[in-house]
């Protein structure tokens, strides 16, 4: 389980592909691998990715195909930096809101509007996701909690404060880019619950 609160920027310092797999090598900030241990769960850009080996500050995950195909991971390459977040343990303040680092699908960034305090970013979104998506609601993309601000037909926007600019990839965007995107999960099963009730009424 996840808060998207991110806690810094890691750097793709290797990467293996073979068919259908990736093996993916991230070198995180110094302090960030303290205790950490073989099996934990760490976000990466959002996604939720199994620890399979580590090295000091080297930590190096397996991707599967379903896991290449739903997420931005498989277009990395080496010197790129993404999200991360360790996985929260009982007792953590809940900055954000709770995920579960499962993406449902990438969305595209189509316009960034930045002045000097501001920056808001326009995201597109495949129609079928856009239900769930509400003004004032919760979004998290790249693995960021992040409030939804005006919302049309298959677009809408967040608002980002500097500090998150800086502690997170976002500071580097442009548009064209393709962001890992999971819908909250409260919003999702009462949208669902209330089409389900809708479609027995009918």
């Amino acid at each position: 389980m996840f808060t998207g609160i991110v806690q810094g920027q890691a750097i793709v310092s290797a990467l293996d592909h073979q068919t259908d797999f990736m093996r993916l090598t991230l070198t995180l900030p110094e302090g960030h691998t303290d205790n950490l241990q073989t099996g934990a769960s760490i976000a990466v850009n959002g996604t939720c990715l199994t620890v399979t080996a580590f090295e000091g500050n080297n930590v190096q995950f397996d991707l599967i195909v379903e896991t290449l195909r739903v997420t931005n991971l498989g277009q990395l390459t080496t010197g790129n930096r993404v999200n991360f977040e360790r996985a929260a343990r009982f007792g953590d303040e809940i900055g954000g809101h709770l995920l579960s680092g499962h993406i449902h699908d990438q969305a595209e960034i189509v316009d960034i509007e930045r002045s000097d305090n501001n920056c808001v970013l326009w995201f597109e979104v495949s129609p079928q996701w856009m239900k769930y998506i509400l003004p004032k609601g919760f979004v998290a993309l790249n693995g960021a909690s992040l409030t939804i601000g005006d919302v049309t037909d298959n677009r809408f926007n967040v608002y980002l404060i500097p500090e998150t600019l800086a502690l997170t990839t976002f500071g580097e965007a442009t548009p064209g880019w393709t962001i890992n995107l999971e819908v909250d999960p409260h919003t999702q099963a009462v949208v669902d619950t209330v089409e389900r009730y809708m479609a027995q009424q009918a």
